[in-house]
């Protein structure tokens, strides 16, 4: 029996390919349109789920059952000895912390070690493959655990949206707030940081809200992660739920700006699309994690 492996829910944006390629077991999430459910690239694609999002009136997420949380947990122990769960952050879900509180009991107690370092999406992504090098590395489950929850404020990410609708239909903002900023083409920055979501920068125009992000990142660079940055221990990441044109035209414009890093782009997650809508960008890092010594 294999010692550590990983499982993760579809908030990290890793297919189901890549889990299958490297060994990784991803827990579907769950959304609604109504109250249909739909899990996501199982029983909804990438395409649907756009359509239906236009027509439809909201979209919801949800938290995984238990049930289908233990069952994945059940299914990773037949293989490993010790798992490492890393899901959503806590700060956008409560799934996080219901099943810190699942692994407690005795039947997970010292085989199931829940991270909770506050990613989503690419951020999220990347900390799987941090994990994965830790277990390459000779790291202890409970050793990983710690480590990544160590970098938990070492990275931040910056998400352009395109419409303020579905943040009005999320209710993040008012009504009136979402009208006014269609008649003023005013585009939101998000700002992911420290596991949770907020308002960064109002700005007119979508070509101004990549323009700021970028030099927002910049900044972050220069400050914030300049020890790590001028190390080479930065990942430079960014994220979309665009159309894959503008996705491929905003990673030429991250290149151009940070012409010395490799990026690392995903699509976001559907149960982030239900929340930002089509057309959103984002770009971010994430700090190599600090190893034990």
């Amino acid at each position: 029996m294999n010692s550590i492996g990983i499982v993760t829910d579809s908030h990290s944006s890793i297919s189901q390919g890549e889990a299958e390629e490297k060994g990784i077991m991803v827990l579907p999430m769950p959304f609604y349109f109504g109250d249909d459910c739909y899990y996501e690239n199982i029983t909804l694609t990438r395409e649907d789920f756009f359509q239906k999002l236009d027509a439809e009136d909201s979209a919801a997420t949800s938290q995984p059952s238990p049930e289908k949380v233990m069952e994945i947990w059940d299914e990773a122990l037949k293989k490993y000895e010790n798992i490492l769960y890393i899901p959503i952050s806590s700060g956008l879900s409560g799934s996080c912390m219901t099943a810190k509180a699942m692994a407690q009991e005795e039947k997970y107690e010292n085989k199931v070690y829940v991270v909770d370092n506050g990613r989503v999406a690419t951020p999220l992504h990347r900390s799987i493959l941090d994990a994965l090098e830790l277990i390459e590395e000779g790291y202890s489950a409970k050793e990983i655990q710690s480590i990544l929850e160590e970098a938990r404020e070492r990275m931040v990410i910056y998400v352009g949206v395109e419409t303020l609708e579905y943040l009005k239909k999320g209710g993040r903002i008012t009504p009136a707030a979402a009208a006014l900023g269609s008649v003023l083409n005013i585009k939101p920055i998000l700002k992911f940081d420290v596991g949770v979501l907020d308002t960064y920068k109002k700005c007119r125009g979508f070509k101004k809200v990549k323009k700021e992000m970028i030099k927002a990142l910049q900044n972050d660079l220069e400050t914030k992660f300049k020890a790590e940055y001028e190390a080479g221990e930065v990942y430079l990441l960014a994220a979309s739920s665009a159309s894959k044109e503008e996705t491929n035209q905003w990673i030429q414009e991250i290149k151009e700006a940070f012409p010395d890093m490799d990026v690392m782009c995903d699509d976001l997650s559907l149960g982030v699309c239900c929340h930002i809508g089509p057309g959103g960008l984002g770009i971010g890092c994430s700090c190599k994690p600090k190893r034990h010594s």
